[in-house]
């Protein structure tokens, strides 16, 4: 507390949790594993960072969860989203920390999709478990769509965790606690051989969830212009004009293409003249073709981009590519692989929102039940 005096609820804080270690951290804040002593139970405690604005953010996320909390009391489709128990409180207002409560079912929760990732990158997860846990991230941003009115708006590897019902993530995925401090996770195989991958059906017992509702805003009142961590920041952001839940659909789809293949759909990066968004929409143009005039000059923004119609600002030299091809000579698919995968994928991709295909859309896609 940096001297001051703690209030009262603070000084409930630090003689009802114990702090372990630290979990993760992120812009806004950090994560601590803590130990409840009156419940005798593993809690998650978020810490805001000390900056002015970030107590507004706190309470908005606190209505959020609170909104989440209890639709899911009425609705079965809001267990694809971590389940926050008992208490979301902020306490310990002292004009340099606030701290933001939320009790998670440690126990069963293990580390995010990006840690188990990190194993497959060569050439991505095995594709019966991709389908799974898609249809849990959709069913989750359905419920958060439809349901709660939320937009999710950081729709990331990171923000997936791996759920394992009756401890089977402990067992099959040891030491998950301390994921946070690596970039991927290694698993414990025969002879104690690290970096083995899981049997596919061990694999296929694992669940996943959405997880960190600190970015999200509801969907008739968002927070911020910019939203999104960059590869997976939907095009209607990039130009800076109005988004809703299909930029979640978008985020989704970049994550699915991640997933499958071990790379990222679009890594944009700054150059020597332009700059990492011109590069982000340059990748976007190449891969899914012409920006239409309608979209890309319907904000002042767009002038940030582009020239005249279809032509980009700092980047004149395009090197167009398919997503098959990508797929098929890439990542060597074979065409019974790509064309599903495709068909899947591009609706997800859809410049303009409205025509982008909705979460119920994607769930009832032949794909991912194939």
């Amino acid at each position: 507390t940096g001297g001051h005096h703690p209030t009262q609820e603070g000084e409930v804080f630090n003689t009802q949790y114990q702090a372990l270690r630290k979990l993760g951290c992120g812009a806004f804040a950090t994560v601590w594993l803590c130990q409840d002593m009156r419940r005798k139970k593993h809690v998650a405690v978020k810490v805001l960072r000390s900056r002015e604005g970030f107590a507004e953010a706190a309470q908005d996320e606190v209505a959020l969860l609170r909104c989440v909390s209890s639709m899911k009391k009425k609705d079965r489709a809001g267990e694809n989203i971590v389940c926050l128990l008992d208490d979301f409180r902020m306490i310990g207002e002292n004009g340099f920390h606030i701290l933001l409560l939320r009790l998670l079912q440690l126990w069963a929760l293990g580390p995010s999709l990006r840690c188990l990732m990190g194993n497959y990158a060569a050439q991505g997860l095995p594709l019966p478990f991709v389908k799974k846990s898609l249809q849990q991230v959709l069913a989750g941003l359905h419920f958060l769509h439809k349901c709660c009115r939320i937009i999710h708006a950081d729709i990331k590897p990171e923000n997936v965790l791996l759920y394992g019902r009756d401890k089977s993530l402990q067992r099959l995925l040891p030491d998950t606690l301390d994921c946070g401090q690596r970039t991927d996770l290694r698993l414990q195989g025969p002879g104690d051989d690290l970096g083995n991958r899981l049997e596919e059906s061990d694999l296929m017992s694992i669940e996943v969830k959405i997880a960190d509702l600190g970015s999200a805003c509801w969907t008739y009142k968002p927070f911020s212009k910019e939203i999104q961590t960059q590869p997976y920041r939907a095009l209607e952001v990039l130009l800076g004009l109005d988004y809703g839940t299909p930029a979640d659909i978008w985020s989704m789809g970049c994550l699915a293409f991640e997933m499958a293949t071990g790379e990222c759909l679009f890594d944009p990066q700054p150059g020597k003249y332009f700059s990492r968004d011109d590069d982000h929409v340059a990748r976007i143009i190449e891969l899914l073709g012409r920006i239409p005039p309608q979209i890309a000059f319907s904000w002042n923004k767009s002038t940030k981009f582009f020239s005249r119609p279809g032509a980009l600002l700092r980047i004149s030299r395009l090197s167009p590519r398919s997503l098959h091809s990508i797929l098929a000579d890439r990542h060597s698919w074979t065409k019974r692989e790509v064309t599903p995968f495709t068909s899947f994928l591009l609706p997800a991709l859809q410049y303009a929102p409205e025509r982008r295909a909705t979460a119920a859309q994607c769930l009832q896609h032949a794909w991912l039940s194939a």
